[in-house]
């Protein structure tokens, strides 16, 4: 990836469906303005994501707001519908922000694609969990394998803040 811990996260425009089923507009920047933020859990209805990172962050959603964490977002190279129903399928509820980033900007911004051609999804986002601050990057962990969900996964990152 190229953003590193310190860096200042990009602005960039991604979208979600409110609760009337809207498309909206959101960039990253305002979401974490003045807030600490948890953000990452890349592949929508993707085995390792459904099964172990985004279940991870609603699991211990208590203690990452007992940690400090304002808001958990799910960002993922998907549209905003798909992230809709993925987060209902998941009953995230209230507990994580679920955006997409379809046309890839923030996530090649960041320096997170990786191409999946050969297994049929194009490209994609490497699997990684990072915490912000104000906009700034204060702890981020990549794994090696999108299929891994190890140094990312919600109880080790969070016990390591």
């Amino acid at each position: 990836m190229k953003i590193k811990i310190g860096d200042k996260l990009p602005g960039s425009e991604l979208f979600y469906l409110d609760k009337n089923n809207d498309v909206k507009k959101i960039d990253i920047l305002d979401i974490c303005k003045g807030k600490t933020i948890i953000l990452g859990m890349p592949g929508a209805f993707t085995k390792t994501c459904s099964t172990f990172h985004l279940p991870g962050y609603i699991k211990n959603y208590e203690l990452a707001t007992k940690k400090g964490i304002s808001k958990i977002v799910c960002i993922a190279v998907n549209d905003p519908n798909v992230m809709k129903a993925w987060g209902e399928n998941q009953n995230v509820g209230s507990k994580i922000l679920m955006v997409g980033d379809p046309f890839l900007k923030f996530t090649k911004a960041i320096g997170a694609e990786v191409d999946k051609s050969e297994k049929g999804l194009g490209i994609r986002s490497n699997r990684y969990t990072m915490l912000v601050e104000n906009g700034e990057v204060k702890k981020l962990e990549e794994e090696k394998e999108t299929a891994i969900c190890e140094q990312s996964a919600a109880e080790n990152f969070l016990r390591s803040i």
